[in-house]
């Protein structure tokens, strides 16, 4: 695990949460490009090397506030099946994401990820999400399909646009890659969930 990733309690929650709150603060204030690890201490009330020893220097920093900015706030609402609560969920991420602070906390997180666990965490997150919305769509007795096949083939195209093609993209775009892997055969989503043990398609 990455020292970034490391989440004590006491005072080293309190020197997150200060040093967290000024890179904020700070973003809004000055700019991004501006940001230096001592401006950043001073008005955190800490000193340069606490921020270096913890993260190493202002990239990881910005990788781990991104991080921590991009963990969902509460579980997926409940709309009532699998289709409306995945195309719901779907919808707010791509929107979320595809925003331009999205997009910039997207490429903070990875550039300060040498060793990978920032972008493990990230698509934790995800994971978590689609694992949440299929229990409860299982628990009404819904067929589900299993949460990679979910990541594979709606998180992982949106997060490619999202990165490299983010030109034209719209609800409609998540709406269909759920009713895709719902039911391939009915891309419209006119059919409703269909049993993941059978034929997937071409």
């Amino acid at each position: 695990m990455s020292r970034q990733m490391v989440r004590p309690g006491g005072r080293s929650a309190r020197v997150q949460a200060s040093v967290h709150a000024a890179v904020h603060e700070l973003a809004s204030e000055v700019g991004r490009a501006a940001l230096t690890v001592p401006l950043v201490a001073q008005r955190a009330g800490v000193t340069p090397s606490t921020i270096y020893r913890r993260w190493g220097d202002l990239q990881e920093l910005l990788s781990d506030v991104a991080v921590m900015r991009l963990r969902p706030d509460t579980a997926p609402g409940d709309h009532g099946s699998l289709a409306s609560d995945l195309t719901a969920w779907a919808e707010q991420f791509l929107d979320e994401m595809a925003h331009p602070a999205g997009r910039a906390y997207i490429r903070d997180a990875l550039l300060g990820d040498p060793d990978g666990s920032n972008a493990g965490q990230c698509s934790a997150y995800a994971a978590d999400q689609i694992t949440f919305i299929l229990t409860r769509a299982a628990e009404r007795g819904e067929r589900t399909p299993d949460v990679e096949t979910v990541v594979d083939r709606v998180v992982a195209p949106m997060m490619y646009r999202i990165l490299f093609r983010p030109d034209g993209l719209d609800a409609a775009y998540a709406r269909r890659l759920v009713a895709e892997v719902l039911d391939p055969s009915d891309p419209n989503g006119q059919n409703g969930p269909r049993d993941p043990s059978g034929p997937t398609g071409p």
